[in-house]
């Protein structure tokens, strides 16, 4: 068995399938691992350190060799056409929106898996790979605000007066957001949450913020036996708009964490809740890849709207490159795990494993996941 883990061309990327760990593993399941020349330099693992624990470093033309090829992003049309057919490949493959590209996979023949779509079960937590990932892009998120922000985050009393703590607002309690107030409770922010699950109440109150919500008997019945927020009456949206830009005003710095899969980011903050911000004041935005919380917000940029600071920058645990590889390994190294015969040394997929339903994309030259069949291997 070959396994390539391949260097990242996509945008810019920096993250890195494998870690120096995980190749040590697949090599004492049998693989011969080749990783492409440079593929963790942005992630601060040298091709010497992949070299030491037997890995071959390679070019991209390794890849067409390759039984398995482990990536960050889904591979480019380019990368695509130098792989053989039956390959299997795992990776981030944001397939919503993207039937084109899918159908691009199944006509090469390619057996391709999406980590975006790992269930989220106890068997799978550690394959989770939207929590590692957003776990260190609230951390990443509270940092970068704390840089714009031109003022001290927590509360200091001198000789010569008092600063006040920065005050704090995280819309969203998922995994980003927990970890976003964490974070800024860590650097002495006075901190608040709001979110649509009542659930999320006792996480944002163990934590040490304050939790931001009317906690009508429409709220109480907000959450749906799987844990899933119900849609709430216009009623209550207006109501809960009225709070959310009254709460707003009187912020330091907003943070948005709100994703929907397969869907555009929904709208949290407009341009006339930035404007009433106090001078200064930042925002950033985690759903900006998806079209963005914030009104206004440029994908790249920190953008002044409304004289508010808006921080859009796209992918932001990979900003914290060599930890959100080292997360992102252990997620994908643990899946693959799941399809080796370590006694024959053979690559098995079976396709009545609850993973393997839940993350195949493609396979013999089909879009075989149920979600995406509209993507034929004709259509493109």
């Amino acid at each position: 068995m070959i396994a390539f883990v391949a260097r990242e061309v996509t945008g810019s990327e920096t993250r890195v399938s494998a870690s120096v760990e995980t190749i040590k593993k697949m090599i004492g399941w049998g693989f011969d691992v080749v990783v492409e020349k440079g593929a963790g330099a942005a992630a601060r693992i040298p091709d010497g350190q992949f070299a030491n624990v037997g890995a071959s470093i390679g070019s991209s033309d390794a890849a067409g060799l390759a039984d398995v090829i482990l990536k960050v992003r889904r591979p480019t049309d380019a990368e695509i056409a130098s792989y053989k057919s039956g390959a299997v490949v795992i990776a981030l493959m944001d397939p919503y929106g993207n039937d084109e590209a899918i159908a691009r996979l199944a006509k090469a023949g390619l057996s391709t898996f999406a980590m975006e779509l790992m269930p989220r079960i106890t068997r799978a937590q550690s394959m989770d790979v939207l929590s590692s990932q957003a776990n260190l892009a609230g951390y990443q998120a509270v940092i970068d605000a704390a840089a714009v922000y031109d003022r001290a985050m927590p509360m200091m009393m001198t000789a010569a007066g008092t600063v006040p703590a920065a005050k704090v607002f995280v819309m969203g309690a998922g995994v980003a957001g927990l970890q976003a107030i964490a974070t800024a409770r860590r650097l002495g922010a006075a901190v608040s949450a709001t979110d649509v699950r009542p659930a999320a109440k006792e996480q944002v109150a163990s934590l040490g913020a304050k939790f931001i919500a009317i906690e009508d008997d429409e709220f109480k019945a907000a959450e749906t036996a799987g844990g899933y927020a119900r849609e709430m009456s216009k009623d209550y949206q207006a109501k809960q708009t009225a709070l959310v830009a009254d709460h707003i005003a009187k912020q330091d710095i907003v943070i948005t964490t709100a994703l929907i899969p397969g869907r555009p980011a929904p709208r949290l903050v407009s341009r006339e809740m930035l404007r009433s911000m106090k001078p200064g004041a930042v925002a950033v935005d985690l759903a900006i890849e998806r079209g963005g919380n914030i009104e206004g917000g440029v994908a790249g940029e920190v953008a002044e709207i409304e004289g508010v600071k808006v921080i859009g920058f796209p992918n932001m645990a990979g900003r914290l490159a060599a930890s959100a590889s080292a997360l992102y390994a252990k997620n994908i190294v643990t899946f693959l795990e799941t399809m080796v015969n370590k006694e024959a040394r053979t690559l098995v997929i079976n396709p009545e494993d609850e993973l393997i339903k839940a993350t195949m994309l493609t396979h013999a030259g089909d879009v075989v996941h149920p979600g995406f069949c509209g993507a034929k291997k004709g259509d493109s």
